[in-house]
């Protein structure tokens, strides 16, 4: 991966198109966003997987991610609060934590940050609309 300057960040041309990162959101995606995407879209995927191979009839899932920095600068990431709202009917409370669990340590962002970020998940069950 190749990052270009540019006057108010860096940019990189990726497969499916340019990506702006910038400490000034006005300007792309500020680099702790990219972080948080990164954990919240790996794992997401991964989960999206284990529910199908366990052949888990959902419809939807969406993941809401709050996150909780430091107050002084550099305002590192200290935890990041997963709640992954699964729809479906007839859904398991019991398995879909299990199968969030095995996601979390089967994603790789996760993994890579897990030593220095808290990372807490929860699951809400939404019962599909008809």
């Amino acid at each position: 991966m190749k990052f270009q300057m540019q006057e108010v960040g860096f940019n990189i041309d990726l497969e499916y198109g340019n990506l702006s990162v910038s400490g000034n959101s006005d300007y792309g995606f500020r680099p702790f966003q990219l972080l948080i995407a990164s954990i919240a879209g790996c794992s997401g995927g991964v989960l999206r997987a284990i529910l199908e191979k366990k052949r888990i009839n959902y419809k939807d899932i969406e993941i809401d991610a709050e996150v909780e920095r430091e107050e002084q600068e550099p305002k590192r990431i200290k935890k990041i609060a997963l709640t992954f709202t699964i729809s479906g009917e007839d859904l398991n409370e019991e398995i879909l934590e299990k199968s969030v669990k095995v996601a979390m340590k089967n994603c790789s962002m996760a993994q890579s940050v897990k030593d220095s970020i808290e990372i807490i998940e929860q699951i809400k069950i939404k019962p599909s609309q008809c």
